[in-house]
């Protein structure tokens, strides 16, 4: 995996085609807002999914910030750094975990100002913080939920508990 938070790569043709599907699931839902990151890659997701118009883009649901492992593979920075762990051992140059947190506890503020449910486009790691986060998790916790690109996940409570309700859900995929 190259890691490429703020590096605003447009979607490949197969991105565009998973965020068409994802789309047609979406359109199902009765949202009572829309939360885009800025960068194209998610904005392009929105838009092909049908939502943009109605987007609100916030700076907060920007990917990670990784520093000097910017668009740099795993195993490149295990060369120099065998144990290498991006939950765990962070990045020079980067974004902190714990910042990263903030704007995942911004978003989530923003989102319970909302009567409905909310969809959020964003980028993998600050989705698996602001999930850790919304369970109350510290944000190395997000390693702990793999997501895959389009999928489609369901954050809100059992109860009055802050639930994981869908997680990293891929069959509209066709896969």
């Amino acid at each position: 995996m190259r890691h490429t938070g703020l590096t605003d790569l447009p979607l490949t043709d197969a991105g565009r085609e998973e965020a068409r599907l994802a789309g047609r699931r979406l359109a199902e839902l009765d949202l009572a807002a829309v939360l885009v990151s800025p960068l194209s890659r998610a904005r392009d997701t929105c838009e092909l999914s049908g939502l943009l118009g109605r987007a609100e883009i916030l700076d907060d649901l920007v990917e990670r910030d990784y520093g000097d492992y910017e668009g740099r593979t795993t195993a490149e920075i295990r060369a120099d750094r065998p144990e290498w762990e991006v939950w765990r051992d962070g990045v020079p140059g980067g974004e902190s975990l714990e910042d990263a947190a903030a704007r995942a506890d911004r978003v989530i503020a923003r989102a319970l100002e909302v009567e409905g449910d909310v969809a959020v486009f964003a980028h993998a790691h600050i989705l698996r913080v602001l999930t850790a986060r919304w369970i109350g998790l510290g944000p190395e916790w997000g390693g702990a939920f793999p997501l895959e690109t389009a999928a489609l996940c369901r954050l809100g409570f059992e109860r009055e508990k802050r639930a994981i309700l869908r997680w990293n859900e891929t069959s509209h995929l066709g896969g």
